[in-house]
């Protein structure tokens, strides 16, 4: 009998491509949606024969009661969040209902239900904020500066108290920037690889950005859910970095995605204030030593790759969208 899973998230970009990989590995894969009737289903539309999706909301304790009881997951993934620290500033309460409260509501269900349903929590690099920690590991002091990682902070945390106190196998992965063609719209890293494409075809003339200067640990989306998996597989549960150890300027990033389609950034880019956060970490980067000596885990894809990557498919989608 194969072993089942649950995603909450599913339809999002780390949700997808966790998707394809238990279901290589043979699972039986289960995933959420907040509302089956409007939730774009793009990212898993190629595998919706082979998975199993579930309306749940995670502001409802019966609501994930009702689910966990009813699929009895050996493994459950909490991928689901109000992911973006821009809109995180102008939904606090929203951002706290969800991807704090929503890890409680969780973490209480599966203590009820079956305790032996191992737990992986997607925790983030904003959790430590400004750090004076360069780079950043598991016993970084915690110090977030917007709503998105104080929620974060919380779901971090107490997945830590209930695998100390309820014995649970509950563990975080302390995500670091990860990026694919899946990333939303709403993410320096997409907004610059897509915009940058309209460009080259003549659909749109520049770029407006905030902070360039922004240093970030980014690695490819795909590489981090390998990871999670092996953080489940584990004898016993641990928190890990995930990270590709090196940092890289915002406007780097925009270097690199240009030079891929051949233009100059200093033609199109426009550095505008209001794209500036109000409190911003300048410096993110991860010691993931841990999780290369503990789970034999290290990124497999390199920056130029993940950007060339990213701006292939958003020159092929703006093509389609212009035809």
């Amino acid at each position: 009998m194969p072993k089942s899973a649950l995603i909450t998230g599913i339809t999002g970009q780390d949700g997808s491509y966790l998707a394809e990989l238990l279901l290589s590995k043979g699972y039986e894969v289960h995933g959420t949606l907040r509302n089956t009737a409007t939730s774009s289903r793009n990212h898993i539309t190629h595998i919706a024969d082979q998975i199993q999706l579930h309306e749940c909301d995670l502001t409802s304790s019966q609501s994930v009661h009702n689910l966990i009881e009813q699929v009895r997951p050996a493994e459950l993934y909490n991928l689901a969040a109000q992911s973006s620290v821009g809109s995180s500033w102008n939904a606090a309460a929203k951002t706290g209902d969800v991807t704090a409260l929503g890890v409680a509501r969780i973490l209480e269900a599966i203590a009820q239900i079956d305790a032996s349903t191992r737990f992986f929590q997607a925790g983030s690099s904003e959790i430590f904020g400004q750090s004076a920690e360069m780079p950043q590991r598991e016993t970084t002091p915690l110090n977030p500066t917007n709503p998105y990682g104080i929620a974060k902070v919380y779901g971090h945390l107490l997945t830590s108290s209930f695998r100390q106190s309820r014995e649970l196998f509950a563990c975080s992965g302390i995500l670091f920037n990860h990026e694919s063609p899946r990333r939303g719209l709403q993410f320096v890293t997409r907004k610059i690889t897509s915009t940058a494409a309209r460009i080259k075809l003549g659909l749109e003339t520049e770029l407006r950005l905030g902070n360039l200067d922004a240093r970030r640990d980014w690695g490819f989306a795909g590489d981090y859910v390998e990871a999670m998996w092996q953080m489940l597989q584990q004898e016993t549960p641990e928190d890990y970095v995930l990270g590709t150890g090196v940092s890289v300027r915002v406007g780097d990033f925009v270097d690199l995605a240009f030079a891929e389609l051949g233009l100059d950034p200093s033609d199109h880019v426009v550095v505008d204030p209001q794209f500036y956060r109000p409190v911003d970490s300048q410096i993110a980067l991860a010691d993931p030593s841990k999780a290369k000596r503990q789970l034999g885990w290290a990124p497999k894809t390199d920056l130029q790759q993940l950007v060339a990557m990213m701006v292939r498919h958003d020159l092929e989608l703006a093509r389609r969208q212009a035809a």
